[in-house]
């Protein structure tokens, strides 16, 4: 039934492919996203008052308070709202909102 070796152990080969796919599988999908998500954190940890973000939503504003968890952002002159830190899509570069 199953295939032994002289040594009367399983055959290794028989499972090389598997190792193969799993191997090939974590560099090319699971690491790369593990990158991406940790330079996410890294992002989000450096936002401070002043910077330009954008939303997940598409919203774009300017951080006027910045705490641990929720940041509150201009959008128009005098309209602030407050968001989640992990809300933010992209911090972008200063004078961004005035080229739009």
């Amino acid at each position: 039934m199953f295939n032994t070796s002289a040594a009367g152990g399983l055959d290794l080969m028989g499972f090389l492919p598997m190792i193969v796919i799993f191997v090939l599988f974590w560099f090319l999908l699971i690491r790369p996203q593990q990158k991406k998500m940790k330079e996410h954190q890294k992002m989000l940890s450096e936002i401070n008052k002043g910077d330009e973000v954008a939303t997940q939503g598409g919203i774009v504003g300017r951080v006027t308070k910045a705490g641990d968890q929720y940041l509150a952002i201009e959008i128009a002159n005098g309209v602030e709202i407050n968001i989640q830190r992990g809300a933010v899509a992209a911090k972008l570069e200063k004078g961004t909102i005035k080229s739009l």
